[in-house]
């Protein structure tokens, strides 16, 4: 009897994890000799799958991992008991122990955090590591800088805690330098002011891709953390890592499973949102918001079918989307119809279809539901 998972695929994402790996070591080259690698695998791995893409950054020699919660970080134990995670998310209480038990490094904002993990650490019978995160005008999680010190010192004075890194968040990164210089100089204040402390023998890290723009080689900065760009979504110009050219990783597609002619007059969708200036032909794709096609990107995004862009018709709906095929008469039921990627020579990218829809690269990736398989290429193919 057939089984789900050998049936052929009607929507689907390749995952080019040779690519990945190449885009690693530009990024690393790009960077000077003493910045660490801080990989940002939160989110599933911004969708393309936290296993599969782990093991290939752990084989590229990423230095550390950086997730957003504990169950993120007992899937990257499952594939080493040793390498470096860091949580970037706050814990809840209850979730202490269990940091302890994964051995992983915790971000602390407040006195209450670290004694709450000075006690977990005490109660494991093991040191626990901790990223000091300060709030440099991000708002969210981190000491707010004027405050930075004493934290330090609680930290400092804590018998079960270590103090591994030391970081902020930049909000404005990609548009902002301005006030991304202005963030910049208080976390550095901060650490000036921090009695004992060798930024060499710890993780210093501010930085994403974006944020490198405003960086400067002759501070105590020594990590860099890398999310988008490692999965070939570029930063913004002017930023030190804007050269390097990553490629996409990700890919999104799906297959045409119905071709029609529709009369001119015709409404197409529900609450008739498009309505036909001339007879049409008409392709239906067998994928919709159910999927990760976002309902937003509505009569404004387009597709690759056998290399032509074709216009979305009406809304998207759950499972299926209209298309306008009628100046490709070669569309045919089988083709493939490609959402983000490349197709005979031509090219979705992921910012352009993030645009038709309303959103960014990182909700994109997100978006893209579990009924969607991840296919990982290597130079071997599937």
């Amino acid at each position: 009897m057939s089984t789900a998972t050998s049936l052929p695929h009607r929507c689907w994402a390749e995952i080019d994890l040779a690519a990945l790996e190449r885009n690693l070591r530009l990024i690393r080259a790009s960077l000077p000799p003493h910045m660490r690698y801080v990989a940002v695998v939160k989110a599933d791995a911004y969708g393309h799958g936290l296993p599969q893409t782990a093991a290939r950054l752990m084989h590229a020699g990423a230095d550390l991992f950086a997730v957003a919660n504990l169950a993120e970080a007992a899937a990257l134990r499952e594939l080493s008991p040793e390498w470096p995670v860091l949580v970037l998310s706050a814990l809840l209480p209850d979730e202490d122990r269990h940091a302890a038990e994964y051995q992983v490094a915790l971000t602390v904002s407040s006195p209450e955090e670290v004694e709450r993990f000075d006690r977990a650490a005490q109660r494991a019978g093991r040191p626990l590591a901790v990223h000091l995160k300060i709030d440099t005008g991000m708002g969210r999680l981190g000491v707010w800088h004027e405050q930075a010190v004493p934290l330090y010192q609680k930290i400092r004075d804590a018998a079960h805690l270590r103090l591994e890194g030391v970081f902020t968040h930049f909000s404005s990164s990609d548009d902002d330098p301005a006030f991304t210089a202005l963030q910049r100089r208080r976390f550095l204040d901060a650490l000036d002011r921090m009695p004992g402390l060798d930024p060499a023998s710890i993780f210093v890290h501010a930085d994403n891709s974006a944020g490198l723009e405003t960086y400067e080689e002759a501070g105590p900065f020594n990590a860099v953390r890398v999310g988008l760009l490692q999965f070939g979504v570029l930063p913004s110009p002017g930023s030190l890592l804007a050269e390097v050219h990553a490629e996409p990783v990700f890919s999104f597609r799906t297959r045409v499973g119905l071709v029609k002619t529709l009369p001119a007059g015709t409404r197409i969708s529900y609450g008739g949102t498009h309505t036909l200036s001339r007879d049409s032909r008409v392709a239906i794709l067998t994928a919709g918001y159910g999927d990760g096609i976002p309902r937003s990107a509505s009569n404004r995004a387009s597709v690759l079918i056998r290399g032509q862009r074709c216009p979305v018709l009406g809304r998207v709906t759950m499972d299926q989307t209209i298309i306008d095929v009628t100046d490709l008469p070669a569309a045919a039921v089988g083709d493939e119809a490609v959402l983000v990627g490349r197709q005979q020579g031509a090219e979705i990218d992921l910012t352009e279809f993030s645009r038709w829809a309303d959103t960014i690269p990182w909700e994109t990736l997100c978006s893209v539901t579990k009924r969607v398989p991840r296919l990982y290429r290597t130079p071997l193919g599937f």
